[in-house]
């Protein structure tokens, strides 16, 4: 899907190039670098030997991404975009998850009440009077 949406393998970590993010907006790095310039966009400087990269942080683009949502998805609507932006900085929630757990935790609580009530603790009588 990266492939698809015209990024790298870069994505997967916690900060994007401004190239890398421009490709996953299907935008110009022009318009990144003015987010940047603004001051809307935070990134920090790495490098050495003069070639200093902007890496933009995950967290700071999904800041970017909420405080002007409109810059985003700009005046043309892409779908690879929307779909980029939704997937990224509004995750799926795992709430659907929960019942399955307290579903598990109920089972085990059950299943713990029937080994009680099947096995007799010693010396204690069975319903046909008999002693263990």
């Amino acid at each position: 899907m990266l492939h698809r949406l015209g990024a790298s393998a870069c994505i997967g970590q916690d900060w994007f190039t401004k190239h890398a993010l421009a490709e996953a907006l299907h935008i110009r790095a022009g318009e990144v670098q003015k987010w940047i310039d603004q001051g809307w966009l935070k990134c920090r400087l790495v490098g050495s030997d003069g070639l200093n990269r902007q890496l933009i942080d995950a967290n700071d683009f999904c800041n970017f991404c909420k405080q002007h949502h409109r810059r985003v998805v700009g005046n043309r609507l892409n779908i690879d975009r929307l779909k980029f932006v939704q997937t990224f900085v509004f995750p799926p929630s795992h709430v659907e998850l929960l019942p399955v757990r307290s579903a598990k935790r109920e089972q085990h609580a059950y299943e713990e009440q029937m080994k009680k009530e099947v096995a007799p603790e010693e010396g204690e009588e069975n319903p046909w009077g008999a002693t263990a």
